[in-house]
């Protein structure tokens, strides 16, 4: 019995793409595909995903086009036959071998009717994905303050209209412990308060990518490519997505092509993404460019430390909330005291009354000293903006009123260079963030300042003592 015409002509087709690609790409995206039919000058070819239909467009097209060409003639055509779920199908489109344009294939949104199961994680129901939201992470509980206004204004807007502002996608960054994922999670809950019908999820970047892994291991190890395309149509349900820690997603290249497709897929479609980084956007150099740029779509909001006056209403905030009472005097020394972050703030203040409890003891402003005393002592070596500014001035000799000056003198600017370097090299804050505690800089002048200090380090050796000296005293008690 002879072959069928298509199972030959797409074997021959196979056997160049195999000489062609490395063998890891052709055994993972080529195995899974199977042969359907050969019409005229039409071959159908039935993939697991449109996700899978979308990777082979942008990385084989090219060579999928001679070989269509050379089995079948100038006039090659190539249909897909894209399965979503099991032996569920939807539309089939032809797709040019002349024509390099992505084919949009629609997918039955959340609530409708459809055959194969959701990717299974834990927790989550078919079309009942619950949210992973911590409810004590809701708006009431966000002090306000100059620190996070803007991105604590953008995520009430979108919360009340959510994918349809322009704050699409929202992407949070800052450094740790100022509030990001409180914002992020306080965004889904107020959704889910006010449009309960809405499917919201919060996942971390690092829950994400083992998802992935997991589905693509279990695809190659099957031969099947149904366990990627269950990953993706499950984050397709989604009408809120939220995603902590972003920088995770760095050097893990299948990782950001799932999320890169994801990510377009909810935006065109009119879907919410929310974002939480360390970095700004301009500072993740380890993504790849079609990502970032994607994050700077919408709205970049910086949670920045929090003011003195912050810091004492986020304290009297949970003194309310837990049912303590605490001396105002109390309140204002550990908000003197304790500037770093919102948590070490209020992890001060928990272990103040913690400790207070167990030693059965009232909470006066001396118990307070002896304690937080302590802790700064533990902490004040940590590496800061301000302990780094500190440290340049005592090197060169001046003052802080004549480092922050508006003065074009040379060992002033280059004193201030040499701050906003180390402040890149020995801290995760951003560019942008750096500047504005450094004289009210923005983020181009900062990258200027590094690369200016970088250059001078090849080439001037004094000044490479200059900055070896500093790093020395800054890290020596680390």
């Amino acid at each position: 019995m002879s072959t069928p015409n298509h199972i030959a002509v797409w074997s021959r087709c196979l056997d160049i793409i195999q000489d062609n690609i490395p063998e890891e790409s052709f055994k993972t995206w080529f195995g899974p595909i199977k042969p359907v039919s050969l019409v005229d000058s039409v071959l159908t070819l039935e993939v697991p995903s449109d996700f899978w239909r979308e990777y082979l467009e942008e990385h084989f097209l090219s060579i999928l086009s001679r070989v269509l060409r050379k089995e079948i003639g100038p006039k090659a055509n190539l249909l897909y036959k894209v399965r979503i779920l099991g032996d569920t199908f939807i539309n089939e489109k032809t797709k040019s071998t002349r024509n390099t344009k992505n084919v949009e294939i629609p997918i039955p949104q959340a609530g409708e009717n459809y055959t194969g199961s959701v990717y299974a994680i834990p927790g989550i129901k078919k079309l009942n994905i619950e949210s992973g939201l911590n409810p004590q992470y809701g708006f009431e509980n966000l002090i306000e303050g100059e620190c996070n206004r803007l991105g604590r204004a953008a995520g009430l807007s979108i919360s009340a209209n959510p994918g349809k502002s322009t704050f699409n996608p929202l992407f949070i960054y800052g450094g740790p412990g100022l509030g990001k994922t409180h914002l992020a999670q306080a965004i889904g809950l107020a959704v889910k308060e006010r449009f309960p019908e809405k499917v919201v999820l919060y996942v971390h970047a690092n829950t994400f990518q083992n998802q992935f892994v997991s589905a693509s291991c279990s695809a190659k190890a099957s031969n099947n490519g149904n366990k990627v395309a269950d990953f993706l149509r499950f984050y397709q349900l989604i009408d809120v997505l939220i995603i902590d820690d972003v920088q995770e997603f760095a050097e893990k290249k299948g990782t950001q092509g799932a999320f890169f497709h994801i990510f377009n897929y909810l935006h065109q479609s009119g879907k919410q993404l929310v974002l939480t980084c360390d970095k700004a956007p301009a500072d993740l150099q380890s993504l790849e460019p079609r990502l970032l740029s994607r994050f700077k779509w919408g709205l970049s909001a910086e949670l920045l430390p929090p003011s003195y006056e912050t810091r004492l209403a986020i304290l009297k905030a949970k003194c309310v909330k837990e049912g303590v009472s605490v001396p105002d005097d109390v309140l204002e020394f550990i908000a003197h005291s304790v500037k770093a972050n919102i948590r070490e703030i209020e992890g001060t203040l928990f272990s103040l009354i913690a400790h207070a409890t167990f030693a059965k003891k009232n909470i006066t402003f001396e118990l307070a000293k002896s304690l937080i005393d302590k802790i700064v002592t533990d902490s004040q070596n940590d590496i800061s903006i301000a302990r780094i500014q500190d440290e340049v001035c005592n090197y060169f000799g001046i003052t802080n009123e004549m480092f922050l000056s508006k003065t074009r003198k040379r060992e002033i600017v280059q004193a201030r260079q040499i701050a906003m370097y180390l402040s890149r090299n020995l801290t995760k804050t951003s560019l942008s963030s750096i500047g504005a505690q450094i004289g009210g800089k923005d983020h181009a002048t900062v990258l200027h300042a590094c690369n200016t200090v970088s250059d001078l380090i090849d080439t001037d050796r004094s000044f490479r003592g200059y900055v070896h000296d500093i790093e020395r005293i800054l890290t020596s008690f680390e």
